[in-house]
Parts: structure tokens; sequence; C-alpha cells
């Protein structure tokens, strides 16, 4: 898995290759944050999700395929 960010959107890759992402919008402190603290990530869950410990966020990957 993997998390990058372009324009207003953060975009996750995943294990089975599929491509998914979300407006920052639904994150403030992701929106909020600067390049260096979006880029300090790590997977939690078993790959279930992702965090981001500089701005105390989570992102669940169900989130974003739920909307």
């Amino acid at each position: 898995m993997d998390v990058g960010f372009a324009n207003d959107a953060v975009h996750f890759v995943l294990a089975d290759g599929r491509e998914i992402s979300a407006p920052l919008e639904w994150f403030p402190r992701l929106r909020d944050a600067s390049d260096k603290q979006r880029q300090n990530w790590r997977l939690i869950g078993k790959g279930m999700g992702v965090h981001w410990p500089e701005i105390d966020d989570d992102i669940a990957v169900s989130t974003i395929i739920g909307g």
C-alpha cells in the first residue's frame, strides 16, 4: 500500500492494485498539514488503515471505500 497527494485529494494504492482517493476536505487535519507531515505515515491495523503521527490522524481504507 502507498499514500500520495495531488491537488485537493489523498490517494491510496491498495495491496490488490486498486487505487482509491478521497477529497482532503473530508480530513481537516490532513488537509491543513504540511507536506512533510503528510509524508510521515505508517500502516496500521495490519494494513487496514494509515496513521500520521505528527498530526495524530488515522484513515481506515473502509472509510474511503464506504464514502
